[in-house]
């Protein structure tokens, strides 16, 4: 965080400031785990449910945390307020605003954020000092928390933005304005919050309703939904995709045996040949982005085309691909899932050289009442790509199986697994050289498999 006083921090957030002096200065990291404080920084004591933060105050301030921000006096100097996460908000605004040299990026979508909010803070940090960490910090706290890495040196922030429910972005967005909101799906993510896919682009839409006429509106063409969002802006507008109409374009899309694409990139009369490090045709659309959001920013084509060659996996369980040492390949996707990252990660794994496709599926959360339908879909997807073996993992994934059983010339196995443990039983007991297993789940629902799966040496 830039270096603010006591009495500055007590303004901003309308708190009391308590056992220091007003002119102590923070300048180090806000932190609201006391494992995590480094010197000079601040810790934010939230009262949870099973942990209250409060009680480890003192033992923040002994590991270097120069105050505490707290909803009651623990005796350490600090700032006491009614509400941490409000205050939170109110400081993280504080800081955007001081850093006039800060340019902010703001994305959004259905499915892909977080790996396209790390692809485009690989392509920024070319261009200078960029904020943009790993894992999904997308909500009233990540987002303010993740505002507050930014320094004096910092010249780009990427903010990933979720939602779940109308007016969730606009908030964010009154936090941190964006100077180029992107947004690159509308699917069924959360459709049990929003109610229609129609809902859920209407709170989407909410990050280029932000945007200044400077800025600019990075949007999905081959995605109508997206699409017309630009009519939501009056922001430039920066269409990508496969699209005719899209100004950032790829054509001559090809996937290799391991599952990466390659494809011609064409933008303003230039054309470059791209060659991706990552798994999946669906990180076609994702580059594409980050691609956009890189040119409105200043990087040169021809540096482009160098960079997206070279980015990688940031944040964990996210197309994650290895293979271990009896010769199975295993797609570690396990963080989270909803209908259309399922699907991606399903046609990601059919376009994989090997042997028998396996697809480890567990329960894909928040879809309201298309919640049997969204299993049954993504099971007959799974048929008709011809996975081998199709492990549906817990009660509420049954329907997984059901949706497989509707494709009549389906030959795979269709297994079902009671809990994680199993569904790793059923796995292990029948690997052979040169499987590839697809681990998809929503969140804790399968990364046990996928750990049991992955080489000692390289589990979390």
């Amino acid at each position: 965080m830039i270096r603010m006083t006591l009495d500055e921090i007590a303004k901003v957030t309308g708190g009391r400031l308590v056992n220091s002096s007003p002119s102590l200065s923070v300048s180090g990291p806000v932190e609201y785990d006391s494992r995590r404080i480094r010197p000079g920084g601040l810790f934010v004591a939230f009262e949870g449910e099973k942990v209250d933060g409060h009680e480890f105050a003192a033992t923040a301030v002994a590991k270097g945390a120069a105050a505490v921000l707290s909803t009651r006096d623990t005796g350490q100097p600090g700032v006491v307020v009614e509400e941490p996460l409000a205050a939170l908000a109110a400081l993280a605004r504080e800081v955007v605003t001081r850093l006039t040299g800060l340019t902010v990026v703001g994305l959004t979508g259905s499915s892909g954020k977080t790996t396209t909010k790390d692809y485009i803070g690989q392509l920024l940090s070319r261009l200078g000092p960029t904020i943009a960490p790993a894992g999904s910090l997308n909500n009233e706290l990540g987002f303010p928390y993740t505002v507050l890495q930014a320094t004096e040196e910092t010249r780009f922030l990427v903010l990933e933005m979720g939602a779940r429910g109308i007016g969730h972005i606009r908030y964010l967005c009154d936090i941190a304005r964006p100077d180029v909101g992107l947004v690159l799906n509308v699917g069924a993510a959360h459709i049990g919050e929003f109610g229609s896919v129609e809902g859920t682009a209407q709170a989407k839409g909410e990050l280029v309703e932000a945007l200044i006429p400077a800025g600019t509106a990075v949007l999905n063409a081959d995605d109508p939904l997206v699409a017309a969002m630009a009519s939501r802006t009056a922001a430039r507008v920066l269409f990508t995709g496969e699209s005719p109409d899209a100004a950032v374009r790829a054509t001559d899309v090809s996937i290799d045996g391991a599952g990466r694409a390659s494809y011609t990139l064409g933008f303003a009369g230039d054309a470059g040949n791209i060659v991706l490090k990552v798994a999946g045709r669906h990180q076609v659309a994702n580059t594409l982005a980050a691609a956009a959001v890189a040119l409105s920013l200043g990087m040169t084509f021809d540096e482009l085309v160098t960079a997206l060659g070279e980015i990688g996996i940031v944040s964990s369980r996210r197309m994650d691909v290895f293979t271990r040492p009896d010769g199975v390949t295993v797609i570690d996707d396990s963080y989270n899932a909803n209908p259309s990252s399922t699907a991606a990660a399903l046609h990601a794994l059919a376009t994989m050289a090997g042997g028998r496709r396996i697809a480890v599926l567990g329960y894909m959360a928040e879809l309201g009442h298309h919640e049997v339908s969204g299993h049954v879909e993504v099971g007959r997807l799974a048929a008709e790509l011809g996975v081998d073996r199709l492990i549906a993992v817990a009660d509420n994934a049954r329907p997984i199986l059901d949706g497989a059983s509707e494709v009549g010339d389906w030959t795979g196995v269709a297994i079902f697994a009671e809990d994680q443990a199993t569904a790793l039983r059923v796995v292990r007991g029948d690997l052979r050289d040169g499987d590839v297993v697809l681990v998809k789940g929503s969140r804790y629902r399968t990364w046990d498999v996928v750990d049991g799966l992955r080489p000692e040496e390289g589990r979390p």
